[in-house]
């Protein structure tokens, strides 16, 4: 196994977990809370 080698399975492998963070950023079962946390710097004490 070669530098080369090993530099395509690292692109690969940030690519699959890139993929993976942004499918659950965007999911639809995650909403209400990004939701939810987006309104905290706006609540009050």
């Amino acid at each position: 196994m070669d530098v080369t080698t090993l530099r395509i399975a690292a692109t690969l492998a940030c690519f699959i977990v890139f993929i993976g963070i942004w499918y659950w950023a965007f999911a639809a079962r995650n909403r209400a809370r990004f939701e939810e946390d987006a309104g905290i710097p706006f609540q009050q004490d």
